[in-house]
């Protein structure tokens, strides 16, 4: 894929209504992706900066390139007139409170967001454990089998069993 949008890239450089960039997610631009829900890699948005979306499209240039074609304005305070009347109506209560209060929210709302990101993670980090000790102690088991003489049970059963059929052979 990363040809591709290196492509695409390249194509619209310099337009003035669509950008096309990249983002490295582990380094300098976690806090971005972060922001914008990055969950796994790679992803791609689309849509207004400030509501971006993930794209589930093709990931060829064609696909990449037909979509970012279809790209224009969006539902938004600035494109009311593109919203349906939920979106409106959201915008009309979101307008109507103040400038504190909706700060208070934003940060009430991405603090909620980081948690479920936070337990989230340490339930994977349990699971991971979880998995790790079982692995370890299903290995120890198997060992313990393999050191009950097992492979040496099996020689001798096969021997036998070889050892009876050359002798009825005769």
């Amino acid at each position: 894929m990363k040809p591709d949008w290196d492509k695409l890239m390249a194509e619209y450089e310099g337009s003035s209504t669509i950008l096309v960039a990249d983002v490295d997610c582990t380094t300098g631009g976690k806090e971005l992706c972060d922001s914008v829900g990055v969950r796994g890699y790679p992803s791609i948005k689309a849509g207004s900066p400030d509501d971006l979306q993930d794209y589930t499209g093709g990931r060829d240039f064609n696909s990449l390139k037909e979509h970012a074609e279809a790209l224009g304005p969006s539902c938004g305070p600035a494109n009311i007139d593109l919203c349906d009347d939920w979106k409106k109506k959201q915008i009309e209560v979101f307008t109507a409170f103040g400038a504190d209060e909706r700060e208070a929210i934003i940060k009430k709302k991405e603090a909620e967001r980081e948690k479920l990101e936070a337990d989230f993670k340490a339930f994977v980090e349990g699971l991971n454990k979880a998995y790790e000790e079982a692995s370890a102690k299903k290995d120890e088991a198997e060992e313990a089998i393999k050191n009950s003489g097992l492979g040496l049970l099996k020689a001798v059963h096969k021997f036998a069993a070889t050892a009876t059929t050359s002798r009825s052979e005769l």
